[in-house]
């Protein structure tokens, strides 16, 4: 059976290796890109750091609209922390308007915690709960509940992943969330 192909996009703010790594592990064959390619079977967008900066280097490289229209046409995306953060409306990291795929904002967590968020944390799932490694400050807040498949709690309730149409997108960091997070992108992979 041929592995599908999956384009991990460069965009100058990823932890680009042990995500190729772990999708590698997951049964993908993933080759990083500073572009999208087409005839790729699936796109990662993973990301670490500013969400200004990020929509800023997605903006120069012409990227935005080739992801909107990725996930317009339904193919498999996997958003990871910042990958997922770009897809809403709007974050108060920097007042910056993101792609606007999904309605919601990002906003800062908040409460009597250490921010950021570094570690291991429990996500609640219909099924359950799961562990999963989280690196972040800010956090996303959907207008649509419906597209939560799993809520994580740090100083407050936020949407630690999400489904919808070919698009599955995670706050947290499966690459480095040993089992659980190797499972969450088998699955993936085998739904590609």
């Amino acid at each position: 059976m041929t592995k599908p192909r999956v384009t991990v996009l460069d965009h100058g703010m990823g932890n680009l290796p042990s995500v190729v790594k772990a999708l590698e592990a997951a049964g993908a064959d993933a080759r990083v890109s500073t572009s999208i390619d087409d005839h790729a079977d699936a796109l990662c967008v993973p990301g670490q750091g500013v969400f200004g900066r990020c929509m800023s280097a997605l903006s120069r490289a012409g990227l935005g609209e080739q992801i909107l229209g990725w996930i317009g046409d339904a193919r498999p995306y996997l958003g990871i922390c910042l990958g997922m953060q770009i897809l809403f409306d709007h974050s108060e990291e920097g007042d910056v308007v993101g792609l606007g795929a999904l309605a919601g904002r990002v906003t800062r967590l908040t409460g009597p915690v250490r921010v950021p968020h570094i570690g291991w944390n429990t996500v609640s799932r219909g099924d359950g709960e799961v562990y999963f490694y989280f690196d972040h400050s800010f956090a996303v807040h959907p207008d649509d509940g419906g597209i939560v498949k799993g809520w994580c709690e740090h100083g407050e309730r936020f949407a630690a992943w999400i489904e919808g149409d070919g698009l599955t997108a995670v706050q947290f960091h499966p690459e480095k969330s040993s089992r659980d997070g190797i499972a969450l992108l088998r699955d993936w992979v085998a739904r590609v």
